[in-house]
């Protein structure tokens, strides 16, 4: 099962995405980009992943030209930003959804409600990719 997944930086919920799908189940191969890549992981992103037993610090954001020739079981969306970019994405791809988070890097306010921020995030994704993966994902495996 190939699954990629696509936000705008590729530096916040597409990383936390990944982070969670590979924890759930080792065989899935998870591979996740941006339209407009950032220049590394957001520190919040790893930080919040971290408590999670997830290590994100060794990734770094990809732009989704580089998969454009490879074939996908799944291309999700993770930001409005992406989907609009996405009919663009013109590599084989057989299921494309879209499950949509706020951005946690555009938050304004103190470092504790930044990082709140990031954590309540990181729970919406946890959540919402856990249920795809329970319902789409492992049955078929």
């Amino acid at each position: 099962m190939k699954i990629l997944i696509l936000c705008t930086g590729n530096s916040c919920r597409s990383q936390m995405a990944g982070g969670f799908l590979k924890t759930f189940d080792r065989r899935l191969n998870v591979f996740s980009a941006g339209t407009q890549p950032g220049k590394r992981v957001h520190p919040g992103a790893v930080q919040v992943m971290k408590e999670e037993g997830i290590d994100l610090s060794r990734n770094s954001p990809k732009a989704v030209s580089e998969f454009l020739d490879e074939e996908f079981d799944y291309v999700i969306t993770v930001c409005n930003g992406a989907k609009e970019s996405c009919p663009v994405f013109t590599a084989k791809v057989k299921n494309r959804l879209h499950i949509a988070f706020e951005d946690p890097a555009k938050v304004t306010g103190s470092e504790d409600f930044i990082l709140s921020e990031f954590r309540r995030i990181r729970d919406e994704i946890k959540r919402d990719f856990r249920e795809f993966y329970n319902k789409r994902i492992k049955s078929t495996l």
